[in-house]
């Protein structure tokens, strides 16, 4: 029996298979190494990489509950100079077949394409997610991904400075997902990521148990909410590529969001519960399609 082609062509670049790291679920790849072959993936998104260091939020900063788990990192990460010193040259040298997307974030307008612009002649990278659900500390903390004007200029911002391809990742509280989608396209994305986590917050004897009051909800209680943001914005936007993510546990979850639209598909939150899976979910996906 011949096994099926998992292959896709986006971006410019071969992915060979549909499965995807999570960005902020796998580190810079280092973490993983030894734990399972990161080359038999689709590819890896890194963890976020900001302008300037960042120590992160206030322990504790995950906490789990039966439908999966929040978390509060704070987009903690050593920061432009020392990922393209250190982190993003070893992931690049240890990677033949698995592609690299690096995660970006900024918190204000201009960070985004300044990140890029100091990676930008890194070899080995095949796109830039810019994570628009930061908060803009310029506008009281109001995430960029909720003002149309202010994603339209960070896309376009970070166009004017790479020739890879952009993909923006949207929040899944969005009123409007598939035109903020539209708007993020019109600037020069060429791809959409949805979603990201949804903001919640979970006590024990009637205190938060995360450390800064609230974080991002992700695991299986994110799956449906993750498969119908891909319908609309395919339905949307047909011809642009979309990554699915949230939720994702098995071979099936994959095969839901391929069949809402997706062009590949990211798994974070089981992940981190079990490295392999994602090496186990690509062996099924190649023995059953």
């Amino acid at each position: 029996m011949t096994a099926p082609d998992l292959s896709r062509e986006l971006f410019g670049h071969t992915f060979q298979n549909p499965i995807l790291l999570a960005a902020g679920t796998a580190g810079y790849g280092r973490e993983l190494d030894g734990v399972m072959d990161l080359d038999r993936l689709g590819g890896i998104v890194t963890k976020a990489v900001s302008l300037v260091p960042r120590a992160g939020n206030q322990a504790p900063r995950v906490a789990e509950f039966p439908g999966g788990m929040l978390n509060s990192v704070g987009l903690a990460n050593p920061g432009l100079a020392e990922v393209r010193a250190r982190d993003l040259p070893w992931l690049i040298g240890r990677l033949r077949r698995a592609r690299i997307v690096v995660n970006i974030v900024g918190f204000t307008e201009t960070e985004y394409a300044e990140v890029i612009a100091g990676l930008e002649d890194l070899e080995g990278i095949t796109a830039w997610e810019l994570n628009l659900s930061c908060p803009n500390t310029k506008a009281g903390g109001i995430e960029f991904g909720a003002d149309p004007a202010a994603v339209s200029r960070i896309v376009s911002g970070c166009r004017a400075v790479t020739r890879r391809a952009l993909i923006a990742k949207l929040s899944p509280v969005l009123p409007d997902i598939p035109s903020m989608a539209a708007v993020a396209v019109e600037a020069g994305a060429d791809g959409i990521s949805v979603v990201n986590t949804i903001p919640g917050s979970i006590q024990r004897n009637g205190l938060p148990r995360l450390g800064n009051g609230s974080g991002g909800l992700s695991g299986p209680a994110l799956l449906p909410v993750g498969l119908l943001a891909v319908q609309k914005v395919k339905a949307r936007l047909p011809h642009v590529p979309v990554i699915g993510v949230g939720g994702v546990r098995s071979a099936d979850d994959v095969r839901q969001y391929l069949s809402a639209g997706a062009s590949l598909v990211a798994i974070g939150t089981a992940q981190l519960a079990d490295p392999r899976l994602p090496q186990r979910i690509v062996a099924d996906l190649m023995s059953h399609g």
